[in-house]
């Protein structure tokens, strides 16, 4: 396997002669040969676009041989214009007629596509890294696959706590966290196998000369020899998808994944500190008793789980929960270490009081209920769904609290009855330990009125009940 550097784009007034390879014009000159009609060359505009967003090869045409979108957008002609129509991204809504207007500005069709798709994976990648993105290259895989920025800088923070000095960051894809890293001032080896990728992940870590990309198979990779190199921490993100771009199902069992589970955990044995990315969904029981393994959620929504070995894990060995809520961050512990492979502890179960609590999913993900639970004066109201209830409000960054209106049997004609009565045209349904269809319930509801509800579709005292409750708007400040 090749196990090459790939070379850094020249820094702006560096005075370096900045690689030229098969630029645009390379079309340009070709393009009589071609000769394309207006049909075809609008079909190619389309292929084109599409082949963008995805981590391909060079494809040939006979003996011409197409620049990758890489080969492209890093090409002079390719940042120019990026940077000319980053102000262009409201059209990336209708992109072949973004891709018309460049063309008939003169600008090559390969570069119009390239340039157009990127804007609109940009535009996509907002949600992920903010005004961040506009600085970035992407493909339609690596973005959906990418490390939220903010989730990326919580992991640069925990290197940088641990004391590494330089990470290598093994099947990097478009160097998200590789970035964190660098921005956080370590030395940054980001490694993938994937040749475009490589490229990709090159552009986006040229701000920072202390980082480099090698283009290499993980699998194949000494590290001992890493280690000699200076290499005193990893951080490695398993291949879990099927499909020749890693984008299609995913692989639910840590030994099919590439490299498995047990090999990344095996170059613990020479560079001590590890981190992996792990699926949210992997069992306790895959899990090494000595780490310290964190679930994390976004706004609400459970992004991923992580192991960190060695001195990565600050906590001690155990599972906690981190929820990131805009810019801020809050990590939910057990009061004392146990293995990561622990079984959950159960919470108590009760009866159902004036507020019902949603937990996190990372929460409950971490096998945190019953912490959660203790925290909050809460307990069960059945086992094992993980509803908390109590009589005082829940005011915490780890559960959604609701206030009780009601508790009626799971049917449209009961559940119409009293929201009739509070004059709701709004409701949200929500279920948990409940085999209905949400949708369904809600398309049966009669909403007349000016109020809003929350149906909750569970089980109460192991027995299927609906409760009507409002939802209430948690403090802005927590103290956890």
């Amino acid at each position: 396997m090749k196990n090459e550097l790939v070379p850094r784009p020249p820094s702006r007034g560096s005075g370096e002669e900045p690689d030229r390879g098969i630029a645009p014009r390379f079309i340009t000159e070709h393009r009589r040969a071609l000769a394309l009609e207006q049909a075809e060359c609008q079909n190619l505009c389309v292929l084109l676009l599409i082949r963008a967003s995805r981590p391909d090869t060079q494809h040939t045409c006979e003996n011409l041989q197409v620049p990758t979108a890489a080969e492209l957008l890093r090409s002079p002609e390719g940042r120019q214009l990026l940077h000319d129509c980053a102000s262009h991204e409201e059209e990336t809504t209708q992109p072949l007629a973004l891709v018309e207007k460049l063309r008939a500005q003169g600008i090559d069709p390969a570069l119009a596509s390239a340039v157009t798709a990127q804007l609109v994976l940009r535009a996509h990648a907002r949600t992920k890294f903010g005004d961040l993105a506009a600085q970035m290259l992407f493909t339609r895989d690596g973005l959906e696959q990418a490390t939220r920025w903010e989730v990326a800088q919580e992991h640069a923070k925990r290197f940088y706590e641990a004391g590494a000095q330089q990470v290598a960051d093994l099947g990097c894809g478009i160097a998200t966290d590789s970035r964190a890293f660098a921005e956080a001032g370590l030395r940054v080896l980001a490694v993938d196998l994937d040749t475009e990728t490589c490229a990709l992940a090159a552009e986006n870590l040229a701000p920072y000369p202390h980082a480099q990309v090698r283009h290499a198979d993980v699998t194949t990779l000494s590290m001992t020899e890493l280690a000699a190199q200076g290499v005193d921490a990893l951080f490695a993100d398993p291949a879990r998808r099927l499909g020749s771009a890693k984008g299609t199902s995913r692989i639910l069992d840590p030994q099919s994944w590439s490299p498995p589970l047990s090999k990344v955990l095996s170059w613990r044995e020479t560079i001590p500190m590890l981190g992996v990315k792990v699926a949210p969904g992997i069992a306790h029981t895959d899990l090494p008793q000595d780490s310290r393994t964190e679930w994390t959620s976004v706004n609400g929504s459970l992004v991923e789980a992580a192991i960190w070995n060695g001195p990565l894990a600050l906590e001690g060995p155990g599972r906690s929960a981190l929820v990131i809520s805009g810019t801020r961050a809050w990590r939910l512990t057990e009061e004392h270490t146990h293995p990561a492979c622990a079984p959950v502890r159960l919470a108590a179960i009760g009866t159902l009081g004036r507020y019902l609590g949603e937990p996190d999913d990372a929460v409950i993900r971490a096998g945190l209920v019953a912490r959660l639970a203790e925290m909050c004066g809460a307990h069960l109201v059945s086992e094992s769904i993980a509803y908390l209830s109590s009589d005082t409000p829940m005011d915490s960054p780890f559960v959604k609290c609701f206030e009780v209106i009601d508790l009626v049997p799971l049917k449209a004609k009961a559940i119409n009855a009293v929201l009739k009565t509070l004059h709701v045209g709004r409701v949200e349904v929500k279920k948990r330990g409940a085999n209905i269809d949400p949708a369904a319930l809600r398309a049966s509801l009669t909403l007349e009125g000016e109020g809003c509800a929350v149906v909750i579709a569970t089980r109460v005292a192991g027995r299927h009940r609906a409760i009507i409750a409002r939802r209430l708007t948690s403090s802005s400040s927590h103290d956890m």
